[in-house]
């Protein structure tokens, strides 16, 4: 957060025309698909690989627990630590924006759309870190997972409309509230519709569904 308000910060000495709120929720989703994926794969590898570090896989389930129910609590344990990071995130950007004077009050409608879009995608991500951090031993694979989602994330742009739709890291952007469409020399922050984000929103709630069923009954049916 503190390198996208300095960035910013020099954009919009650079451009006071800029100086809006847009320019903030535009910025910060934009590099949520760089480090979102990253810090949702440190989270989720932390969270499971004490597991693996203490060798209580076997404890916990002659605990009389069922895995399905063990599974589910680290998931959600995951994703509030993530929400928690999500609201921090907004408060901070209402925080910058007062204190460098963005005209207009901060525009509640759009910082909604903002958390919801984020954390909607977090779930699709975490659900797919959690299956590939318990499912195997060695966290080096889940963090890399997490690395290649935040280059995907970083570059989403570049890619076609279709291949970029099948990319869940490029969702923290598309599902922003704010876009920028660039012309022949300058470009200008458009105001996303929530239509166009319905074919994504349940996109991703699909793969959340997909991956975290697929991760439960792989980790149920897994030899420990």
């Amino acid at each position: 957060m503190l390198w996208a308000f300095m960035s910013l910060s020099r954009y919009i000495d650079r451009n006071p025309d800029h100086a809006v709120w847009e320019s903030v929720l535009f910025t910060v989703s934009s590099m949520n698909g760089l480090f979102m994926p990253i810090v949702s794969a440190v989270v989720v590898s932390r969270i499971c690989d004490m597991e693996h570090k203490g060798a209580t896989w076997k404890l916990l389930v002659a605990s009389n627990v069922k895995r399905g129910f063990l599974y589910a609590a680290k998931y959600i344990c995951a994703n509030s630590l993530l929400l928690s990071g999500i609201l921090g995130q907004t408060v901070l950007m209402i925080v910058f924006g007062r204190m460098i004077d963005l005209s207009g009050v901060p525009p509640v409608e759009w910082f909604i759309r903002f958390m919801g879009g984020t954390l909607l995608t977090t779930l699709a991500v975490t659900a797919l870190q959690q299956w590939i951090s318990v499912a195997v031993k060695n966290q080096t694979f889940a963090l890399c997972l997490g690395m290649v989602g935040g280059f995907f994330g970083m570059t989403a742009a570049l890619f076609p409309e279709a291949v970029r739709q099948m990319l869940m890291w490029s969702y923290y952007t598309d599902l922003g509230p704010i876009t920028y469409r660039y012309a022949e020399s300058s470009g200008e922050y458009i105001v996303q519709p929530l239509t166009a984000d319905f074919g994504i929103a349940t996109a991703a709630l699909m793969m959340t569904f997909l991956f975290y069923i697929a991760g439960s009954i792989h980790v149920a049916r897994q030899e420990i």
